[in-house]
């Protein structure tokens, strides 16, 4: 592609691979972003807005999005801070999906029972800036000098078999379900950080003629992320008990309560978090409603 064809584009980095890339284009789709991606292509536009999407390394995103000349990007929160780009950039939306801990792991049957008892030791890890600000924390609380510091090191690939391996007395990684880390013989031991997928914006921008399509698209995805968490809960409730029932579903940020022919009722309408619903509905019940319906949303505008 012809890189002047992105002038006046707005430019968007999306994951190119691994555990973000299919949600993010799922995402896409969900807000009417469409576009073709040409086979081993990294860079594509967008047929029905001026957008040119950029498939990079979600590690290199934040620098992309914060020293570059990208607008949009999705990528983890971990990686924003790995990358040291927490003031360059601004985290415009959680998404919701991606979610996971990066925790310190050690052998299931080994003596380390608590994070103070690898001060000194080796760590190996992806994350080299977040391991040593937190273990260069455990060495300042301990008052070890500098020969004495916990040694950090940095290795791209098969963190968990490091200490199997001999490489380390610990190790920090990310964990999603833990399946990984237990089948490598490690247990958690300290979570440095919880993290998710986040949509981000420049902040040092230097096109604010793209200002509104950066916010059209900041509220597409927020509606999407949105329909995925919320379903609609429908009721029909005494007027009596209406107190007790927007307790119970006060909605983002009130209820739709519409009067009956029948005097003394009203129906309620509320947006209600989506694992939430079953016990939504029981409390409901306990109270007097009737005519409980849960509708799901397709897409919506918060």
């Amino acid at each position: 592609m012809n890189l002047e064809a992105l002038d006046g584009r707005l430019l968007f980095a999306i994951p190119k691979k691994g555990r973000l890339h299919e949600k993010c284009l799922q995402l896409l789709s969900g807000a009417d972003i469409q576009f073709r991606r040409p086979q081993r292509l990294d860079v594509c536009l967008v047929m029905n807005h001026p957008i040119a999407l950029i498939f990079l390394p979600a590690a290199d995103i934040p620098s992309f999005v914060g020293n570059g000349n990208v607008d949009l990007g999705i990528t983890g929160h971990d990686v924003i801070l790995e990358a040291c780009m927490q003031d360059s950039v601004t985290e415009v939306l959680r998404l919701g999906f991606g979610k996971c801990s990066l925790q310190v792991q050690v052998p299931e049957r080994g003596s380390v029972t608590a994070v103070e008892d690898l001060a000194g030791k080796r760590i190996v890890t992806s994350f080299e800036v977040l391991a040593g600000e937190f273990f260069n924390k455990i060495d300042d609380q301990l008052n070890l000098v500098a020969d004495q510091r916990t040694k950090i090191q940095y290795i791209g690939g098969s963190v968990e078999a490091a200490c199997a391996l001999g490489l380390a007395d610990g190790i920090v990684d990310l964990v999603e379900s833990g399946d990984t880390m237990r089948a490598a013989g490690l247990r958690a031991i300290s979570t440095v950080l919880e993290t998710e997928a986040v949509l981000i914006k420049s902040n040092s921008s230097s096109r604010p003629d793209l200002t509104s399509l950066i916010n059209l698209i900041g509220n597409r995805i927020a509606g999407v992320v949105a329909a995925e968490k919320f379903v609609v809960c429908s009721y029909n409730i005494s007027r009596d008990a209406l107190p007790l029932a927007v307790q119970i579903t006060p909605g983002r940020r009130a209820p739709t309560i519409s009067p009956l022919d029948q005097d003394g009722w009203v129906d309620v309408s509320s947006m209600v978090l989506k694992k939430d619903s079953a016990k939504v509905m029981d409390e409901l019940v306990k109270i007097g409603a009737q005519d409980i319906l849960i509708f799901a949303i397709d897409n919506c505008r918060v």
